[in-house]
């Protein structure tokens, strides 16, 4: 498969913008998808990389050179830039592909970049019948085998086990990009995330299957020990996971639909004064794989598809992901501690997704029944509003303090909770003497030490602000309201 091959394929409609013809022949190893500004250390040798150009920014040659000059480091055959976002392909762009001799192609708005990766695939595995033999390093008995279970649905595990078993005690492994093993060998020796994650700079061999719908779904066959196959055996191996993952892609987006029905009914039962329908509940959650009765947990998070990688970390876990909310399953294969196992990933989702993306996670209490569920749905999304870049994973029994607690509270009904009750003392010396007085225990002596002023001039500005606020600070609610307050701006 070349890159050539893909601009004669008219169902595409792609326009080669610059590329030299021995460059167009070079042989495609697969396809990677990503708008990350700096996508090199996702990439590999041979790969097409599709981008949407989400990164780019009017005007900024640096930021085209640089993104273009991670593929050519990598090894990128070429780069395929969808027309999409910004209505075309910017000059500049095509210039630091010609400066790096990257070739460019645009990709026309009405093309997804689910075909042009299918294109790839089914070019290089789908049709045998088109390749001679003797092109193939996979043994002819193996080719057949593996293209049988793949019409057959066959998972991953298996798929990789039958790949690899005429290669001997070979340790292999199919991992997420959040390091998640989907797949091993027999051989190979149990690879925790955390591990994983840092194994990709210790070399060996890693070939990355591209998805598209998330950076979380793609999928990386990893063999720790370059000579333990040969490259083109783990390619062709690649190719074959590809389709498999394709497959799963359509069934996870079916399980999606029936967790967001699933959350469509805690929604509703949340939402007026309706009756609650305990019926819907049970046919939601039998219909989302969940089983019907016991005690669940509600999640939500700012990114549905962060979640869904998160909870497949805990093994045996039950669950149904919606949008941007999820319903767990607390039962005895769950185990205990969800909160601190789904903090100790978040992480490593963070660096899949890229420094910018905004990941944070809530959780609600364990709860039975329609109306606990509904409960720990507000709870999740509660915590969700609480949580922040320093505390990215809470569960709403963190809210312990009142800070915490107002954390939860929108920013927008905070803000106008604030200036209705502080502004008319602006930001100057009331609202600091009203500050430090609150944080000294309402100590005059302490407050005028702190602020080097003469106590009798405290005296006279705190009873300037509870004649302009309203408030009595000798009453232990008026300190709360002004606190609060405080704690809003």
């Amino acid at each position: 498969m070349h890159v050539l091959d893909l601009l004669q394929l008219d169902s595409l409609g792609l326009n080669l913008l610059w590329g030299e013809e021995a460059l167009l022949g070079q042989e495609v190893a697969g396809v990677t998808a990503t708008d990350l500004e700096e996508p090199g250390r996702f990439l590999g040798p041979g790969e097409l990389v599709l981008s949407g150009l989400v990164w780019w920014a009017e005007g900024d040659v640096a930021k085209a050179d640089r993104f273009v000059g991670a593929l050519a480091d990598a090894g990128a055959t070429a780069l395929l830039a969808g027309e999409e976002t910004h209505g075309r392909v910017p000059d500049e762009l095509v210039a630091a592909c010609r400066a790096h001799r990257v070739p460019i192609v645009a990709v026309p708005a009405r093309t997804s970049f689910r075909a042009v990766t299918e294109a790839v695939y089914l070019r290089q595995w789908g049709d045998l019948s088109r390749r001679p033999t003797r092109l193939f390093a996979l043994p002819e008995n193996v080719r057949g085998e593996l293209s049988r279970l793949v019409e057959e649905g066959a998972g991953p595990d298996e798929l990789l086990d039958r790949a690899c078993a005429h290669l001997g005690r070979v340790s292999c492994y199919l991992l997420t990009a959040s390091g998640r093993t989907v797949a091993r060998t027999p051989s190979a020796p149990e690879l925790p995330a955390r591990q994983a994650s840092a194994a990709s700079a210790r070399g060996g061999v890693w070939l990355r299957i591209e998805a598209e719908s998330s950076p979380y779904d793609a999928w990386q066959l990893h063999v720790p020990h370059p000579d333990a196959a040969p490259p083109r055996v783990l390619h062709e191996i690649a190719e074959v996971l590809a389709q498999c993952r394709n497959g799963q892609a359509r069934r996870l987006a079916a399980d999606r639909l029936a967790g967001q029905e699933l959350i469509g009914v805690l929604e509703g039962a949340a939402s007026g004064p309706a009756p609650a329908d305990t019926g819907a509940l049970d046919e939601a959650l039998a219909a989302a794989g969940l089983p019907v009765g016991g005690s669940y947990r509600v999640l939500a998070a700012t990114s549905g598809d962060a979640l869904a990688e998160a909870l497949s970390h805990l093994d045996g876990a039950a669950c149904a992901v919606g949008r941007s909310a999820a319903v767990l399953y607390e039962g005895p294969a769950t185990g205990t501690g969800v909160a601190d196992r789904l903090r100790a990933v978040w992480p490593v989702l963070q660096q899949c997704a890229g420094p910018q993306a905004d990941l944070r996670l809530g959780l609600g209490t364990r709860a039975e029944g329609l109306e606990g569920l509904r409960a720990s749905l507000g709870q999740a999304r509660f915590a969700l509003t609480a949580a922040d870049e320093a505390v990215p994973v809470r569960g709403v029994e963190q809210l312990d303090t009142l800070g915490e607690l107002m954390a939860g509270i929108p920013p927008e009904v905070r803000a106008v909770y604030g200036t209705r009750t502080l502004g008319v003392l602006g930001d100057g010396m009331l609202r600091e003497t009203l500050e430090v007085f609150l944080a000294n225990n309402c100590s005059w002596a302490r407050t005028a030490e702190a602020l080097h002023l003469h106590v009798n001039t405290v005296h006279y500005r705190i009873e300037r602000v509870e004649v302009l606020t309203g408030r009595d600070l000798s009453r232990l609610d008026h300190k709360l309201d002004l606190y609060a307050a405080l704690r809003c701006g």
